[in-house]
């Protein structure tokens, strides 16, 4: 265990930076090389590190070889001049095949969390060679134009035909408010982002700031540049690269989401579990767009009951 800057402790693994392309992408895993791997994908703009210590332990202990990593333009891993170099979905699906191979690993079980679940789709549907199982957590279908959806909704427009539901007015109101500042020191971080996640907690389960707190402190802490993580919802806007939908997917398919979620409602995730062949919606109550530590027991339990050989 390490103390980082937050005061708080984290677990850690074999750290490794691997190569992308052009890019550098810090990687952690924990674990038996030999036992079956699981790819951890965050969300937009998040860090691997978000995926929390306890769900990680649990996996571990249930006998898996757990992976996560910093998507480009977060943590650690290298930043991009978006301007100069756009990139979308796919190039992020591309990353996370590059992180397996790096790692030596031939197949795995994916697990993606909002847009992680989407780039997690995509790999299922490009490469279901690399694919044990899939598992979309708070997501929303490969395909879907989510965050044109929201785009509007910012807009004060209609939503198109067949449209899934946006974000909540509140949270729509504070993702404009929010964006955190270059050379912004700890405090004023703190102070821009908190009332994010408080939203996005959701209003059923209890709501620990001091929990928040620490965890942004981490990614404040570790961040090469913490407004490049903005980038990923440009590439989301992009779209995930013309590949067929989620009804393309072979692999087994597990799909969990919360009756709080106030960026993707329930809607988004009986979408997947609709188009996705014989995939399995499990309801999550209470749980919003976040994954506090109170849920990693019940998190880890579901994905090592689908993992299970």
């Amino acid at each position: 265990m390490k103390e980082n800057k937050s005061g708080t402790h984290r677990s850690t693994g074999t750290q490794r930076m691997v190569a992308a392309g052009g890019l550098r992408l810090w990687t952690e895993e924990f674990g038996d090389p030999g036992d079956p791997a699981v790819l951890l994908l965050m969300g937009a703009g998040a860090q691997g590190v978000q995926w929390n210590d306890g769900f990680v332990e649990r996996l571990v202990a249930g006998g898996r070889r757990v992976i996560r990593y910093d998507h480009r333009d977060t943590g650690l891993s290298s930043t991009v001049d978006f301007a100069t170099h756009p990139y979308t979905v796919a190039d992020m699906a591309d990353d996370a095949l590059a992180v397996l191979g790096a790692l030596g690993v031939e197949r795995a079980h994916l697990v993606g969390a909002s847009l992680g679940g989407v780039i997690a789709q995509r790999i299922a549907v490009t490469d279901p060679h690399r694919v044990l199982t899939l598992t979309a957590l708070s997501s929303s279908p490969l395909g879907a134009d989510a965050p044109g959806a929201i785009q509007r909704a910012l807009a004060g427009a209609p939503p198109l035909p067949g449209d899934l539901p946006a974000p909540s007015p509140e949270l729509l109101a504070a993702l404009a408010t929010t964006l955190p500042r270059e050379g912004a020191d700890l405090e004023e971080y703190l102070t821009t982002r908190m009332p994010l996640w408080r939203l996005l907690h959701g209003g059923t389960l209890p709501y620990d700031e001091d929990e928040y707190r620490a965890m942004e402190s981490l990614v404040y802490a570790r961040a090469r540049s913490l407004p490049a993580a903005l980038h990923h919802s440009l590439a989301g806007s992009a779209g995930s690269g013309g590949t067929a939908g989620p009804a393309a997917v072979k692999a087994p398919t597990l799909v969990l989401h919360g009756t709080d979620d106030p960026m993707f409602p329930l809607a988004h995730g009986e979408a997947v579990a609709a188009a996705v062949p014989d995939a399995r919606l499990v309801v999550v109550a209470g749980m919003g767009h976040t994954l506090p530590s109170v849920l990693d027991a019940r998190l880890a339990e579901e994905v090592l009951r689908h993992t299970a050989p």
